[in-house]
């Protein structure tokens, strides 16, 4: 499976160099969007695959040198814009060097719904069920995500809430963060981002601040399908009093 996933995303690098000519364009909100020719139709699906030095979610390592695979569908329900997804990663390491606690992979089966602009505040929710196929069980979570556009900078906030899970049911996670992204080229663009985080019992301690992060990324456009998105991350670690944490990664994302 390990191998079948890096085959999977060399593959894709070939394939997406081929998807055709276009040119990019910036869009009024400031991200790269490709110009509207006949030869790239966006039927709303996207495919993604990925490799992360050490597979961190919500401040929590769960492993290293992680692979892994994203699908996702957006559609208009006539009400509200959906969008629903399969995410699969196989972190091949321990979260600790030499040992430590056993990786385990992971399924995420999600959908999320945009609500709209309250207040000039674009609101969605969404929800995620984790299955770990590995380890045995499963896990449900619901959210709310709120951001808005400042101009100069992007803000936003979210809070997940643990519907089902082996020991956390109840719990909250809260983020807030502060992003800004920087048009370098028509095709390559660079992103920096900063946020926080507060857990109620998510990671299995009390309340208290769960952890901070800065990251920088990048977006090299391909052509108007695709695009690779590398990445570094310092997160500052302060639950159960784990250590800071530098870790990067890299993805290639194709639309169709």
């Amino acid at each position: 499976m390990k191998k079948s996933i890096l085959f999977a995303i060399v593959g894709a690098f070939g394939l997406a160099a081929q998807a055709g000519d276009y040119t990019p364009v910036y869009s009024a909100k400031g991200g790269m969007t490709p110009s509207a020719i006949e030869e790239c139709p966006d039927l709303g699906g996207e495919i993604s695959f990925g490799y992360d030095t050490k597979y961190i979610y919500q401040g929590a390592d769960l492993g290293r040198d992680a692979f892994w695979a994203d699908v996702n569908y957006s559609f208009d329900t006539g009400f509200v814009p959906v969008n629903v997804g399969l995410w699969y990663i196989n972190p091949t390491g321990p979260s600790l060097p030499g040992g430590g606690t056993a990786a385990n992979d992971e399924l995420d089966i999600y959908v999320s719904a945009d609500l709209g602009s309250f207040g000039g505040f674009d609101v969605s929710i969404d929800y995620i069920h984790y299955i770990y196929p590995e380890a045995g069980g499963d896990e449900g979570e619901i959210g709310i995500d709120i951001s808005k556009s400042l101009g100069f900078v992007d803000i936003g906030a979210s809070a997940g809430y643990m519907l089902t899970s082996a020991g956390r049911e109840g719990s909250w996670i809260y983020n807030a963060y502060v992003a800004k992204e920087f048009g370098l080229t028509d095709a390559f663009a660079l992103g920096l981002e900063a946020g926080i985080a507060y857990s109620d019992g998510y990671n299995f301690a009390g309340a208290d601040w769960n952890h901070w992060y800065v990251t920088a990324s990048t977006a090299l456009e391909l052509n108007c399908r695709s695009s690779i998105n590398p990445y570094i991350t310092y997160q500052g670690n302060d639950f159960l009093g784990g250590a800071d944490e530098f870790y990067g990664g890299v993805s290639l994302t194709v639309s169709f």
